[in-house]
Protein backbone atom coordinates (compact mmCIF):
# COMPACT_ATOMS: atom_id res chain seq x y z
CA UNK A 1 0.00 0.00 0.00
CA UNK A 2 3.12 2.54 0.10
CA UNK A 3 4.50 1.59 -2.79
CA UNK A 4 0.71 2.50 -4.52
CA UNK A 5 0.54 5.87 -2.24
CA UNK A 6 4.17 6.82 -3.39
CA UNK A 7 3.42 6.02 -7.64
CA UNK A 8 0.06 8.38 -7.38
CA UNK A 9 1.84 11.08 -5.22
CA UNK A 10 4.52 10.94 -8.22
CA UNK A 11 1.64 11.06 -10.71
CA UNK A 12 0.29 14.25 -9.36
CA UNK A 13 3.65 16.09 -8.97
CA UNK A 14 3.77 15.06 -12.50
CA UNK A 15 0.82 16.39 -13.52
CA UNK A 16 1.28 19.70 -11.29
CA UNK A 17 4.29 20.45 -12.90
CA UNK A 18 2.74 19.82 -16.57
CA UNK A 19 -0.03 22.61 -15.26
CA UNK A 20 2.64 24.67 -14.75
CA UNK A 21 4.05 24.30 -17.93
CA UNK A 22 0.97 25.26 -19.39
CA UNK A 23 0.31 28.41 -16.99
CA UNK A 24 3.83 29.78 -17.69
CA UNK A 25 3.28 29.19 -21.65
CA UNK A 26 -0.28 30.83 -21.72
CA UNK A 27 1.52 34.17 -19.25
CA UNK A 28 4.19 33.96 -21.70
CA UNK A 29 1.32 34.67 -24.80
CA UNK A 30 -0.19 37.10 -22.63
CA UNK A 31 3.01 39.23 -22.60
CA UNK A 32 3.25 38.29 -26.11
CA UNK A 33 0.40 39.99 -27.02
CA UNK A 34 0.88 42.75 -24.86
CA UNK A 35 4.03 43.51 -26.36
CA UNK A 36 2.38 43.34 -29.53
CA UNK A 37 -0.19 45.90 -28.53
CA UNK A 38 2.27 48.29 -27.27
CA UNK A 39 4.36 47.75 -30.92
CA UNK A 40 1.28 48.00 -33.00
CA UNK A 41 0.33 51.34 -30.60
CA UNK A 42 4.00 52.77 -31.16
CA UNK A 43 3.54 52.01 -34.72
CA UNK A 44 0.14 53.73 -35.03
CA UNK A 45 1.61 56.71 -33.25
CA UNK A 46 4.94 56.65 -35.42
CA UNK A 47 2.49 56.07 -38.42
CA UNK A 48 0.38 59.02 -37.56
CA UNK A 49 2.85 61.00 -36.85
CA UNK A 50 4.49 60.80 -40.38
CA UNK A 51 1.62 61.39 -41.87
CA UNK A 52 1.26 64.43 -40.15
CA UNK A 53 4.57 65.30 -40.94
CA UNK A 54 4.32 63.91 -44.48
CA UNK A 55 0.70 64.58 -45.53
CA UNK A 56 1.14 67.92 -47.09
CA UNK A 57 3.83 66.82 -49.50
CA UNK A 58 2.78 63.64 -50.91
CA UNK A 59 -0.69 61.81 -49.85
CA UNK A 60 0.51 58.95 -52.35
CA UNK A 61 3.03 57.97 -50.43
CA UNK A 62 0.75 58.19 -47.26
CA UNK A 63 -1.37 55.83 -48.81
CA UNK A 64 1.71 53.62 -49.62
CA UNK A 65 3.05 53.77 -46.42
CA UNK A 66 0.04 53.09 -45.44
CA UNK A 67 -0.76 49.78 -47.22
CA UNK A 68 2.62 48.83 -46.54
CA UNK A 69 2.23 48.96 -42.72
CA UNK A 70 -0.90 47.45 -42.64
CA UNK A 71 0.98 44.44 -44.60
CA UNK A 72 3.15 43.87 -42.02
CA UNK A 73 1.02 44.18 -39.71
CA UNK A 74 -0.85 41.21 -41.03
CA UNK A 75 2.36 39.15 -41.41
CA UNK A 76 2.95 40.28 -38.00
CA UNK A 77 -0.73 38.95 -37.04
CA UNK A 78 -0.20 35.79 -39.26
CA UNK A 79 3.38 34.96 -37.98
CA UNK A 80 1.83 35.09 -34.36
CA UNK A 81 -1.21 33.07 -34.84
CA UNK A 82 1.05 30.29 -36.66
CA UNK A 83 3.37 30.51 -34.00
CA UNK A 84 0.61 30.49 -31.06
CA UNK A 85 -0.73 27.28 -32.82
CA UNK A 86 2.38 25.91 -32.90
CA UNK A 87 2.91 25.99 -29.01
CA UNK A 88 -1.05 25.08 -28.50
CA UNK A 89 -0.28 22.07 -30.62
CA UNK A 90 2.74 20.90 -28.98
CA UNK A 91 1.42 21.54 -25.24
CA UNK A 92 -1.22 19.39 -26.43
CA UNK A 93 1.11 16.68 -27.71
CA UNK A 94 3.21 16.88 -24.59
CA UNK A 95 0.22 17.14 -22.03
CA UNK A 96 -1.04 14.04 -23.91
CA UNK A 97 2.31 12.04 -24.05
CA UNK A 98 2.76 13.33 -20.20
CA UNK A 99 -0.63 12.15 -19.77
CA UNK A 100 -0.42 8.39 -21.67
CA UNK A 101 3.16 7.62 -19.16
CA UNK A 102 1.53 8.35 -16.05
CA UNK A 103 -1.21 5.99 -17.11
CA UNK A 104 1.17 3.67 -18.02
CA UNK A 105 3.20 3.69 -15.04
CA UNK A 106 0.63 4.10 -12.57
CA UNK A 107 -1.20 1.22 -14.08
CA UNK A 108 1.97 -1.56 -14.40
CA UNK A 109 2.99 -0.36 -10.69
CA UNK A 110 -0.62 -1.02 -9.61
CA UNK A 111 -0.97 -4.02 -11.32
CA UNK A 112 2.20 -5.07 -9.69
CA UNK A 113 1.90 -4.15 -6.41
CA UNK A 114 -1.57 -5.94 -6.33
CA UNK A 115 -0.37 -9.10 -7.93
CA UNK A 116 2.82 -9.20 -5.05
CA UNK A 117 0.12 -8.27 -2.07
CA UNK A 118 -2.23 -11.27 -3.46
CA UNK A 119 0.93 -13.84 -3.69
CA UNK A 120 2.03 -12.59 -0.31
CA UNK A 121 -1.49 -12.86 1.15
CA UNK A 122 -1.44 -16.48 -0.25
CA UNK A 123 2.28 -17.21 1.39
CA UNK A 124 1.18 -16.25 4.43
CA UNK A 125 -2.90 -18.14 4.52
CA UNK A 126 -0.43 -21.01 3.63
CA UNK A 127 1.96 -20.98 6.20
CA UNK A 128 -1.16 -20.54 8.41
CA UNK A 129 -2.85 -23.47 7.19
CA UNK A 130 0.68 -25.76 8.13
CA UNK A 131 1.13 -24.13 11.06
CA UNK A 132 -2.22 -25.32 11.79
CA UNK A 133 -1.61 -28.80 10.47
CA UNK A 134 1.45 -28.88 12.49
CA UNK A 135 -0.25 -27.60 15.84
CA UNK A 136 -2.76 -30.55 14.79
CA UNK A 137 -0.39 -32.85 14.37
CA UNK A 138 1.05 -31.56 17.85
CA UNK A 139 -1.77 -31.74 19.27
CA UNK A 140 -2.31 -35.30 18.04
CA UNK A 141 1.10 -36.13 19.72
CA UNK A 142 -0.08 -34.83 22.80
CA UNK A 143 -2.49 -36.50 23.10
CA UNK A 144 -1.03 -39.47 22.59
CA UNK A 145 1.84 -39.12 24.96
CA UNK A 146 -0.94 -38.51 27.97
CA UNK A 147 -2.65 -41.62 26.74
CA UNK A 148 0.81 -43.18 27.26
CA UNK A 149 1.56 -41.19 30.75
CA UNK A 150 -1.80 -42.17 31.73
CA UNK A 151 -0.69 -45.79 32.30
CA UNK A 152 0.58 -46.95 35.73
CA UNK A 153 2.39 -50.05 33.67
CA UNK A 154 3.72 -47.44 31.00
CA UNK A 155 4.80 -44.90 33.19
CA UNK A 156 6.90 -47.54 34.68
CA UNK A 157 8.58 -48.49 31.76
CA UNK A 158 8.96 -44.87 31.06
CA UNK A 159 11.06 -44.25 34.18
CA UNK A 160 13.17 -47.09 33.81
CA UNK A 161 14.18 -47.13 30.56
CA UNK A 162 15.65 -43.41 31.12
CA UNK A 163 17.13 -44.82 34.54
CA UNK A 164 18.99 -47.94 32.17
CA UNK A 165 20.12 -45.34 29.71
CA UNK A 166 21.92 -43.09 32.69
CA UNK A 167 23.60 -46.49 34.13
CA UNK A 168 24.76 -47.61 30.79
CA UNK A 169 26.54 -44.32 29.95
CA UNK A 170 28.13 -44.09 33.07
CA UNK A 171 28.92 -47.90 35.23
CA UNK A 172 30.30 -50.70 32.81
CA UNK A 173 28.02 -53.86 32.75
CA UNK A 174 29.88 -55.27 35.25
CA UNK A 175 29.14 -52.85 37.95
CA UNK A 176 25.21 -52.85 38.00
CA UNK A 177 22.67 -55.86 37.58
CA UNK A 178 19.02 -55.71 36.40
CA UNK A 179 15.84 -57.31 38.24
CA UNK A 180 18.04 -58.64 41.11
CA UNK A 181 16.48 -60.78 44.18
CA UNK A 182 18.41 -58.41 46.96
CA UNK A 183 16.74 -60.05 49.34
CA UNK A 184 17.34 -63.83 49.81
CA UNK A 185 14.55 -66.12 49.24
CA UNK A 186 12.41 -63.48 48.47
CA UNK A 187 10.50 -62.76 45.10
CA UNK A 188 10.52 -58.83 44.79
CA UNK A 189 13.18 -58.25 42.31
CA UNK A 190 14.17 -54.03 42.29
CA UNK A 191 14.81 -52.63 38.62
CA UNK A 192 19.00 -52.25 39.29
CA UNK A 193 21.43 -52.90 42.14
CA UNK A 194 24.91 -51.66 41.81
CA UNK A 195 27.48 -54.06 42.96
CA UNK A 196 29.58 -52.97 45.83
CA UNK A 197 32.27 -54.82 47.26
CA UNK A 198 31.60 -56.83 50.58
CA UNK A 199 33.79 -57.42 53.56
CA UNK A 200 35.16 -60.73 51.60
CA UNK A 201 37.19 -60.79 48.60
CA UNK A 202 34.45 -61.97 46.71
CA UNK A 203 31.71 -60.66 48.33
CA UNK A 204 29.14 -58.19 46.82
CA UNK A 205 26.80 -55.70 48.71
CA UNK A 206 23.82 -54.51 46.26
CA UNK A 207 22.88 -50.67 46.21
CA UNK A 208 18.97 -51.41 45.53
CA UNK A 209 18.01 -48.37 42.87
CA UNK A 210 14.37 -48.57 41.79
CA UNK A 211 12.20 -45.95 39.45
CA UNK A 212 8.69 -44.40 40.36
CA UNK A 213 6.75 -41.73 38.62
CA UNK A 214 3.40 -40.99 40.45
CA UNK A 215 2.38 -39.11 37.01
CA UNK A 216 -1.34 -38.35 37.79
CA UNK A 217 -0.45 -36.99 41.21
CA UNK A 218 2.22 -34.97 39.19
CA UNK A 219 -0.29 -33.72 36.82
CA UNK A 220 -3.33 -33.22 39.23
CA UNK A 221 -0.75 -30.46 40.99
CA UNK A 222 0.51 -29.00 37.93
CA UNK A 223 -3.09 -28.41 36.87
CA UNK A 224 -3.45 -26.67 40.35
CA UNK A 225 -1.12 -24.37 40.35
CA UNK A 226 -2.30 -23.57 36.57
CA UNK A 227 -5.86 -22.74 38.01
CA UNK A 228 -4.23 -20.84 41.37
CA UNK A 229 -6.38 -22.12 43.82
CA UNK A 230 -4.50 -22.49 47.28
CA UNK A 231 -6.59 -25.45 48.77
CA UNK A 232 -6.44 -27.23 45.16
CA UNK A 233 -2.47 -26.88 45.28
CA UNK A 234 -2.36 -27.77 49.37
CA UNK A 235 -4.78 -30.87 48.56
CA UNK A 236 -2.44 -32.26 45.42
CA UNK A 237 0.71 -31.51 47.55
CA UNK A 238 -0.16 -34.03 50.14
CA UNK A 239 -1.09 -36.39 47.42
CA UNK A 240 1.90 -36.09 46.00
CA UNK A 241 3.77 -36.50 49.58
CA UNK A 242 1.63 -39.92 50.43
CA UNK A 243 2.42 -41.60 47.29
CA UNK A 244 6.13 -40.46 47.48
CA UNK A 245 6.33 -42.17 50.91
CA UNK A 246 4.56 -45.04 50.27
CA UNK A 247 6.93 -45.81 47.58
CA UNK A 248 10.10 -45.11 49.62
CA UNK A 249 8.50 -47.45 52.13
CA UNK A 250 7.58 -50.31 49.17
CA UNK A 251 11.64 -50.04 48.39
CA UNK A 252 12.59 -50.18 52.15
CA UNK A 253 10.56 -52.79 52.78
CA UNK A 254 10.96 -54.94 49.81
CA UNK A 255 14.95 -54.19 48.60
CA UNK A 256 17.01 -53.58 51.55
CA UNK A 257 17.99 -55.93 53.97
CA UNK A 258 21.83 -55.43 55.22
CA UNK A 259 24.11 -57.18 55.07
CA UNK A 260 23.48 -58.29 51.64
CA UNK A 261 22.52 -54.99 51.13
CA UNK A 262 23.52 -51.49 51.91
CA UNK A 263 21.29 -49.85 54.70
CA UNK A 264 19.81 -47.53 52.12
CA UNK A 265 18.17 -47.41 48.90
CA UNK A 266 17.42 -45.13 46.35
CA UNK A 267 14.06 -43.43 44.47
CA UNK A 268 14.74 -42.10 40.90
CA UNK A 269 12.55 -39.78 39.92
CA UNK A 270 12.52 -39.44 36.03
CA UNK A 271 11.87 -35.55 35.50
CA UNK A 272 13.43 -33.20 36.96
CA UNK A 273 10.19 -31.10 37.70
CA UNK A 274 8.55 -33.93 39.91
CA UNK A 275 12.31 -34.05 41.64
CA UNK A 276 12.12 -30.47 41.93
CA UNK A 277 8.96 -30.42 43.66
CA UNK A 278 9.25 -33.16 46.56
CA UNK A 279 12.58 -31.49 47.37
CA UNK A 280 10.90 -28.26 47.88
CA UNK A 281 8.46 -29.55 50.13
CA UNK A 282 11.47 -30.80 52.27
CA UNK A 283 10.76 -34.75 52.03
CA UNK A 284 14.55 -35.55 51.19
CA UNK A 285 15.37 -35.50 54.84
CA UNK A 286 11.65 -36.70 56.03
CA UNK A 287 12.63 -39.98 53.54
CA UNK A 288 16.38 -40.60 54.48
CA UNK A 289 15.05 -40.49 58.43
CA UNK A 290 12.16 -42.35 57.92
CA UNK A 291 12.86 -45.02 55.30
CA UNK A 292 16.45 -44.97 54.42
CA UNK A 293 15.60 -43.88 50.87
CA UNK A 294 17.40 -41.43 49.45
CA UNK A 295 15.74 -39.38 45.98
CA UNK A 296 17.37 -38.52 43.03
CA UNK A 297 16.21 -36.78 39.89
CA UNK A 298 18.06 -37.32 36.08
CA UNK A 299 21.09 -34.86 36.87
CA UNK A 300 21.75 -36.14 40.64
CA UNK A 301 21.46 -39.53 39.42
CA UNK A 302 24.61 -39.08 37.21
CA UNK A 303 26.56 -36.89 39.33
CA UNK A 304 25.68 -39.94 42.00
CA UNK A 305 27.38 -43.00 39.81
CA UNK A 306 29.97 -40.59 39.01
CA UNK A 307 31.06 -40.58 42.41
CA UNK A 308 30.73 -44.56 42.67
CA UNK A 309 32.63 -44.16 39.91
CA UNK A 310 35.49 -43.15 40.69
CA UNK A 311 35.15 -45.32 44.60
CA UNK A 312 35.36 -48.30 41.88
CA UNK A 313 38.62 -47.07 40.52
CA UNK A 314 40.17 -46.23 43.53
CA UNK A 315 39.25 -49.60 44.96
CA UNK A 316 40.95 -51.22 41.96
CA UNK A 317 43.94 -48.78 42.66
CA UNK A 318 43.95 -50.31 46.21
CA UNK A 319 43.83 -54.25 45.05
CA UNK A 320 46.35 -53.88 42.69
CA UNK A 321 48.58 -52.32 44.50
CA UNK A 322 50.08 -55.46 46.20
CA UNK A 323 50.82 -56.34 42.84
CA UNK A 324 52.05 -53.28 41.54
CA UNK A 325 54.99 -53.78 45.07
CA UNK A 326 55.94 -57.19 43.62
CA UNK A 327 56.48 -56.34 39.77
CA UNK A 328 58.51 -53.26 41.11
CA UNK A 329 60.77 -55.61 43.37
CA UNK A 330 61.48 -57.95 40.39
CA UNK A 331 62.21 -54.85 38.71
CA UNK A 332 64.88 -53.91 41.20
CA UNK A 333 66.26 -57.78 41.38
CA UNK A 334 66.96 -57.43 37.67
CA UNK A 335 68.05 -53.93 37.84
CA UNK A 336 70.86 -54.73 39.99
CA UNK A 337 72.01 -58.12 38.60
CA UNK A 338 72.14 -56.39 35.46
CA UNK A 339 74.53 -53.33 36.91
CA UNK A 340 76.44 -56.00 38.66
CA UNK A 341 77.11 -57.59 34.68
CA UNK A 342 77.89 -53.79 33.32
CA UNK A 343 80.62 -53.27 36.12
CA UNK A 344 82.14 -56.14 34.78
CA UNK A 345 82.01 -55.37 31.34
CA UNK A 346 83.29 -51.56 32.33
CA UNK A 347 86.26 -53.70 34.14
CA UNK A 348 87.36 -56.05 31.23
CA UNK A 349 86.89 -52.57 28.83
CA UNK A 350 89.52 -50.52 31.24
CA UNK A 351 91.83 -53.41 31.24
CA UNK A 352 91.30 -53.90 27.32
CA UNK A 353 91.72 -50.13 27.07
CA UNK A 354 95.20 -50.39 29.34
CA UNK A 355 96.91 -53.14 27.19
CA UNK A 356 96.21 -52.08 24.06
CA UNK A 357 97.09 -48.14 25.02
CA UNK A 358 100.63 -50.24 26.53
CA UNK A 359 101.16 -51.56 23.37
CA UNK A 360 100.87 -48.45 20.96
CA UNK A 361 102.72 -46.90 22.94
CA UNK A 362 105.64 -49.13 23.48
CA UNK A 363 105.65 -50.22 20.08
CA UNK A 364 105.85 -46.82 18.60
CA UNK A 365 108.33 -45.54 20.24
CA UNK A 366 110.61 -48.20 19.65
CA UNK A 367 109.86 -48.13 15.84
CA UNK A 368 110.00 -43.93 16.08
CA UNK A 369 114.35 -44.99 18.07
CA UNK A 370 115.30 -46.95 15.13
CA UNK A 371 114.24 -44.55 12.32
CA UNK A 372 116.27 -41.35 14.11
CA UNK A 373 119.51 -43.68 13.49
CA UNK A 374 118.59 -44.88 9.99
CA UNK A 375 120.82 -42.37 8.39
CA UNK A 376 124.05 -43.99 10.29
CA UNK A 377 123.17 -47.46 9.98
CA UNK A 378 123.85 -49.55 7.01
CA UNK A 379 121.66 -52.41 7.09
CA UNK A 380 119.09 -53.16 10.00
CA UNK A 381 117.55 -56.29 10.25
CA UNK A 382 113.93 -57.34 11.19
CA UNK A 383 115.31 -59.35 14.04
CA UNK A 384 117.31 -56.69 15.42
CA UNK A 385 114.30 -54.81 15.38
CA UNK A 386 111.79 -56.98 17.59
CA UNK A 387 115.34 -58.45 19.70
CA UNK A 388 116.24 -54.92 20.81
CA UNK A 389 112.07 -53.86 21.63
CA UNK A 390 111.92 -57.34 23.42
CA UNK A 391 114.59 -56.46 25.61
CA UNK A 392 113.87 -53.21 26.44
CA UNK A 393 109.94 -54.75 27.28
CA UNK A 394 111.63 -57.64 29.97
CA UNK A 395 114.27 -54.77 31.20
CA UNK A 396 111.89 -52.26 31.50
CA UNK A 397 113.68 -49.33 30.18
CA UNK A 398 112.17 -46.88 28.11
CA UNK A 399 112.58 -45.54 25.11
Amino acid sequence: MNGTLIIIIVALVVIVAAILVIVIMQNSMRNMFSMMRDSQEQFRDHTAEQIRLYQSANVEQVKLLAETNEKKLEEMRRSVSDGLDSIRSETDRKLTEIKSTVDEKLQTTLERRITESFKNVSDQLEQVYKGLGEMQALANDVGGLKKVLSGVKTRGILGEVQLAAILEEILAPGQYDTNVATVPGSSDRVEFAVRLPGSGDESVVYLPIDSKFPGERYAQLKDAQESGDRSAIDAAYKSLEYVIKQEAKDIHDKYIFPPYTTNFGIMFLPFEGLYSEVVNRGLVEELQRSFQINIAGPSTMAALLNSLQMGFKTLAIQKRSSEVWEVLAAVKTEFETFEGALNKMKTHLNQTSDDLEKLIGTRTRAMQRKLRGIHTLEKITEDDIFYDIDTMENTGEEI
